[in-house]
């Protein structure tokens, strides 16, 4: 039975006993920053576990992406080493939240997995791990099945219990394991004792193919557990190890979701798997994997991971998940190397992987031109490094800290990889003191990225942790920026240093910096003073402005706090367009963009995105005109609060990697834009006004940066523009509309001068008289206005061309003053150089210089002194035309 099969089955199965089929989630889990990526078929659902979220249905089926290459969960040592181990994979899962419990779900399990209409897989084969205290389950698989107790084997926590976190649900599990031995001698039958079925397991003879968790207890803060008032169920079932029981081989690497990816690769090094081979179409496998079989496996399966990354939104990078998606390409770049390819193999991997899997999950074709693209500039990148990585290595008897942080920074080698060829060499690396340099490069870099944000920050800046004055600090502080920019208040609380003042407001309405948009500025006048606000910053959960005293002298009293209106307007028109330039660039690049840093100030925006090449001129201007199309159209911008989740079913983007509430703010551009975000907004498209891109740029790799301005900066782009159009047309006599003309026309003229000049320079040149023969060699020697050097060189090619032996030296006397000299190429036969010419008489004015054998020219010197030098530039070159008879 074929992959497919077993994943269409599955979810028909379940679906017919009302379970909702729900689309397998992203590989980056929304809202969850506690993982790296989604590793099982529960992430999206934790919430409902938790008791943080329901949802409209009660039981739930999916086949889900999964990833294991980080964090906790981290199989990427064991790949291709062993059958089981993967990075990327596919869980089966069916879900009950308080519905169901252990009989269904042991009826669910055995009734699939045996019965003929379904998988159909010998019950004879079939072993049961239970919870060692779990007598319930046990109880169950005997009535359900008929399963005896020497085929159910009692585990400890290690094995057969599972929890969520060290708090929160938790419960037993129950596992179906199927015996791989082959049939004869009893072994299907006979009874195996706990610790045979434990070191049965351990060899790879017995397979888990099946875990059902039974959540049903709470486990508090001491250790106790307490019964959920509802319990579920959370089934998690492997799709490569059913795959591979039902092809009947032993290694999943030799099912349909991963011989085909082996067999492409093969095709591309020109080399051989050894691990299996097929006879008659059924695949017999070796007994001995090879270091090439190793190889091929790490391809197949690093192929995979690359693929579903990069469709789903995750970019080569060096940090958290895009550092992880670096290391998986590199170690398959670096498998591919052994096997003697030396250019890029993972990318028609990659392509492979859409091909195979592109039916099921239509994000692959979606982003294949996009996954082709990164994945081979990133394999290019790394195959101009690796050679010298590995030599660098041949080098060492063991592998320092700074060895490894060189390793790691010019040679592009993840510490894992370090460590795997150390390995091989049996050499040993400083891990630790590698992670110390590479925090401390993460420090320094943070650093600059905050000083680069500051920008123009006010010299002196209250510190925090000086002490308030408090007022009324026993008040809660209210945020009314969104409805109000003036407002009469009291303070909270106040401080002082160096004629600064800082301000705790009962009604705040300063935007302190946040998701990119710069903070706020304004007054705050009391009775008898004003202070100018420059720094809104956070403290302690509180928004605290700052800013020096500019009349009065400071006392606490009821204050007007107004922030600069048209400053905030203009922050609110380039806020308001990111969000439509973040849309555009989907819509027109692909949905493999995402935002990768902002800065939105009055004077424009600048919005970094995830993307692998330049934008050309013709899709920055298709994206100006989407956006712009949206800003005319006038389009209402909506604000609400709403429950985490709600605006995750929305389909509301996130800032990958920001730390999100249960309660976020959603900003909607309707059937545009859709977005988490806390900053302010214009209330229409419309009054944006013009959006109009000034620059596009890369900032790293894969990282894009496009600038651009919004209403008054734009139309001030536009006059700033007209203006040095008119004043350039004047200078030519034109007006700006004819002005291309003109310039063409211009152009032209400068075209048939240059070509006049050219033939009247190689005039002079070729009719250079002669100011002394020497043996039947012509010395030339005479004087030009002109300094441009190609010039002087068509001079001297046409003394060459005229003249049948000789030397020619020409003084420059305009505004770059210099000594030339030109040499046939018989006397250059005979030894005399244009370089050693030249050097000699520019002695004479204190100059130097060099060239070819035949052109050689050298600086002035003194100009002064050009008069003398050229009276004796003959005697100087006859002598030398003499040494070198």
């Amino acid at each position: 039975m074929q992959s497919p099969e077993i994943r269409r089955r599955y979810l028909e199965y379940f679906q017919a006993r009302g379970h909702r089929l729900v689309p397998s989630s992203s590989l980056v889990p929304e809202g969850d920053a506690t993982l790296l990526f989604t590793n099982a078929g529960m992430v999206q659902f934790k919430r409902v576990f938790l008791g943080l979220d329901t949802r409209e249905y009660r039981r739930a089926v999916t086949a889900q992406k999964c990833v294991r290459a980080g964090g906790k969960h981290n199989d990427l040592e064991q790949v291709g080493h062993t059958d089981r181990h993967h990075t990327f994979f596919e869980m089966l899962g069916n879900f009950s939240f308080g519905d169901y419990f252990k009989r269904d779900a042991i009826a669910y399990a055995w009734e699939f997995v045996t019965s003929s209409d379904w998988l159909g897989i010998d019950p004879q084969r079939i072993r049961i791990s239970v919870h060692h205290s779990d007598a319930e389950a046990r109880a169950l698989w005997r009535e359900i099945a008929g399963m005896s107790d020497d085929r159910i084997y009692g585990l400890s926590d290690n094995d057969n219990f599972w929890q969520m976190a060290d708090t929160g649900p938790c419960g037993p599990c129950s596992e179906i394991h199927v015996d791989l031995r082959e049939p004869g001698a009893g072994s299907r039958t006979a009874v195996v004792s706990l610790d045979d079925f434990v070191e049965q397991t351990e060899a790879g003879k017995f397979l888990e193919i099946w875990n059902l968790v039974f959540m049903q207890f709470d486990r508090q803060a001491d250790g106790t557990l307490k019964p959920l008032p509802a319990p579920s169920v959370d089934t998690g079932a492997g799709l490569d190890r059913i795959t591979s029981v039902l092809q009947d081989v032993h290694s999943a690497y030799h099912t349909d979701l991963f011989l085909p990816l082996i067999h492409r690769a093969e095709q591309m090094v020109g080399r051989w798997y050894g691990g299996a081979k097929g006879e008659g179409g059924r695949v017999v496998e070796a007994p001995v994997l090879s270091r090439d079989d190793v190889s091929f496996r790490v391809l197949a399966d690093h192929a995979r991971a690359v693929a579903f990354l990069l469709a789903d939104g995750v970019y080569p990078s060096n940090e958290g998940r895009g550092y992880v998606l670096r290391r998986i390409l590199r170690r398959a770049v670096r498998h591919a190397y052994l096997l003697g390819r030396r250019n890029p193999t993972l990318v028609e991997l990659v392509d492979e992987v859409t091909n195979v899997m592109g039916g099921v999950y239509p994000e692959l074709l979606r982003s294949r031109e996009h996954m082709r693209d990164v994945t081979r500039a990133e394999e290019e990148r790394f195959l101009e490094t690796i050679e010298g990585g590995l030599v660098r290595m041949a080098e060492l008897t063991s592998v320092s800290a700074e060895e490894a942080f060189r390793l790691y920074d010019t040679f592009g080698f993840p510490i894992d990889l370090t460590q795997i060829v150390a390995a091989e060499r049996g050499i040993s690396v400083d891990v630790a003191g590698f992670e110390r340099l590479l925090e401390q490069q993460r420090d320094r870099s943070r650093a600059a990225r905050k000083r680069a944000r500051a920008g123009g920050a006010p010299a002196v800046r209250a510190k925090r942790g000086e002490g308030w004055n408090k007022v009324k600090l026993r008040l809660r502080q209210r945020w009314v920026g969104y409805e109000t920019t003036a407002v009469e208040t009291d303070i909270l609380a106040f401080r002082s240093q160096e004629g600064r003042v800082g301000l705790l407001l009962r009604d705040n309405p300063f935007y302190a910096e946040s998701g990119g948009q710069v903070s706020d500025a304004g007054t705050v006048a009391g009775e008898g003073w004003t202070l100018a606000i420059d720094d809104v910053r956070k403290e302690d959960g509180k928004t605290a402005i700052f800013g020096p005293l500019v009349e009065g002298r400071f006392e606490p009293s009821r204050v007007r706090a107004a922030v600069d209106e048209p400053r905030r307007r203009d922050i609110e028109r380039n806020h308001t367009a990111t969000h439509l330039v973040h849309a555009a660039l989907r819509k027109v690049l692909g949905t493999h963009v995402h935002q990768a840093g902002s800065v939105v100030s009055p004077e424009h925006l600048r919005f970094d995105f995830t993307h692998h090449q330049p934008v050309g001129a013709e899709l920055l201007a298709e994206i100006e005109r989407e956006v712009n199309a949206h800003v005319w159209e006038n389009r209402d911008v909506l604000t609400e609060e709403m429950k985490n989740d709600a605006a995750r079913r929305l389909g509301a983007m996130a800032l990958f990697g920001e730390k999100y509430g249960d309660v976020v703010r959603v900003v909607t551009v309707p059937e545009v834009s859709i977005e988490l975000c806390g900053g302010t907004h214009v209330r229409t498209t419309g009054q944006i006004g013009l959006v109009k891109v000034v620059s596009e740029s890369g900032v790293g790799a894969g990282v894009r940066r496009l600038e651009a301005l919004t209403g008054p900066g734009a139309f001030g782009w536009f006059s700033r523009q007209q203006r040095l159009l008119q004043e350039a047309a004047a200078k030519v006599g034109s007006t700006p509309e004819h002005l291309a003309r003109r310039v063409e026309a211009l152009n032209e003229e400068q075209r048939k001068l240059h070509r006049r000049v050219e033939e009247l320079i190689k005039a002079g040149g070729a009719s250079a008289e002669p100011v002394a023969m020497e043996n039947g060699s012509a010395i030339a020697v005479t004087t030009t206005a002109t300094g441009d050097r190609t010039e002087i060189g068509a001079m001297v090619d046409a003394f060459r061309s005229k003249t049948t032996s000789g030397v020619t030296v020409i003084f420059a006397t305009g505004e770059r003053p210099g000594i030339h000299v030109g040499v046939t190429d018989d006397l250059v036969a005979r030894g005399v150089t244009a370089g050693e010419v030249v050097n000699r008489i520019a002695a004479l004015t204190g100059g130097k210089g060099g060239g070819r054998p035949h052109f050689a020219s050298a600086g002035a010197g003194d100009a002064s002194r050009f008069a003398a030098a050229e009276v004796q530039a003959p005697v100087i070159v006859r002598e030398l035309l003499a040494a070198h008879r």
